[in-house]
């Protein structure tokens, strides 16, 4: 069986395709969250960017496409900022579900919001908004990462802890990945 192909920079319509989804992700959210207050949505606009600047910091200054165009955008944009990690931490890092907590966040924040400016004035623009972004937040984003970034990623094929974690596989004693 042949490998599936990898790209070493990606063509630039697959990052743009994947900021465009976080981003309106973003934006769904702080502006159901401003039914509370332009505060509220500043607020969660600032949670989003902390978690962006973290997955810089923690993640891409060690993946493979540090530097690069990566699948959804972050890599040439990290070399901007911080310095060249560990590619070989990047491999060895392990996740769990309680990791991505923070990143669930993101939509869990503004749909529980939602649910409380519904039941406290019911109007169907927030109802469309609520399913715009529960569309987004997992349609959108495994849309992404399933068939455009992580499919054709080449350090999913190095070693990738989400790729172990979403996709099924752990790693056997010489690091190579095994599907269980």
């Amino acid at each position: 069986m042949e490998a599936p192909k990898t790209y070493e920079n990606f063509p630039a319509w697959i990052p743009l395709l994947s900021n465009l989804v976080s981003i309106s992700i973003y934006a769904f959210g702080a502006y159901i969250l401003a039914g509370f207050g332009i505060l509220f949505a500043i607020l969660y606009l600032l949670y989003c960017l902390w978690l962006e600047i973290g997955i810089f910091r923690r993640s891409c200054v060690d993946c493979y496409y540090y530097g690069k165009v990566c699948g959804l955008g972050k890599g040439k944009l990290c070399a901007l900022f911080f310095k060249k990690g560990d590619p070989q931490k990047f491999v060895e890092k392990e996740i769990s579900w309680a990791h991505l907590l923070p990143d669930f966040m993101v939509f869990i924040i503004p749909l529980v919001g939602g649910i409380i400016l519904l039941v406290r004035n019911f109007t169907w623009l927030l109802v469309a908004l609520l399913a715009i972004l529960l569309i987004l937040s997992f349609g959108g984003t495994a849309a992404i990462r399933g068939s455009f970034a992580c499919k054709y990623c080449k350090q999913r094929e190095i070693g990738c802890p989400a790729e172990q974690l979403f996709g099924g596989k752990e790693k056997t004693r010489n690091g190579h990945l095994q599907r269980f």
